[in-house]
């Protein structure tokens, strides 16, 4: 009887341990491809290195000029076209289909066939995305609705939305956790300008 229970016992340790060691075989790699974001500071690492990479700046933040070119004025990122900003003439002749598009100095106004169209502001300022929620900020960049509202007119170009719209719901949700880190600031950006009014 002490044989049939001392085999038992070491066959059921095998099992165990067997079952133990294939969950934990996994390769480097595969622990790599399934590590979750734990922390909030993760998350906005992760939205800081997506904003930068896929080039926000470029129409949400007012540049200034340097010997190598506009770069973006830092003390005012992401806060959109100046309200204080005038608008310039426009020749209406040198836009249009196979013609020109226009933008102005700081790359955050845009003339086309659209008319025209300025870089909103993404400060976590009431004035930019402050009062957003993340179903807006997904709406907005999935959908291209502006302000992130279902019923609202589409997001005007150059917004690239199309091309943001496969990003993942947690690249998304790192973006917006980073926009709401950054300095707020009060900019009402102006409306944009149908072709027919310009």
């Amino acid at each position: 009887m002490k044989k049939i229970i001392f085999y038992a016992f070491c066959l059921t340790a095998i099992i165990l341990f067997t079952n133990c060691k294939d969950k934990n075989s996994v390769s480097l790699n595969q622990n790599e491809q399934y590590k979750t974001i734990d922390t909030l500071q993760e998350i906005i690492e992760r939205g800081a290195y997506l904003v930068n990479s896929i080039g926000c700046d470029d129409c949400h933040s007012p540049k200034k000029m340097t010997p190598q070119g506009p770069i973006p004025d830092l003390d005012r990122r992401f806060s959109g076209h100046p309200s204080d900003e005038p608008l310039y003439t426009i020749d209406k002749n040198n836009i249009g289909p196979g013609k020109w598009i226009l933008m102005n100095n700081s790359l955050t106004t845009f003339v086309g066939p659209w008319g025209v169209s300025y870089g909103a502001n993404l400060t976590p300022h009431e004035t930019g995305i402050g009062n957003w929620t993340f179903d807006n900020f997904k709406t907005a960049l999935r959908e291209g609705k502006y302000k992130g509202l279902k019923d609202q007119r589409m997001l005007l170009p150059p917004m690239p939305w199309q091309n943001f719209k496969n990003l993942t719901d947690s690249d998304l949700r790192a973006m917006f956790e980073f926009f709401k880190t950054v300095k707020p600031i009060k900019n009402i950006v102006p409306s944009p300008i149908p072709p027919n009014d310009l």
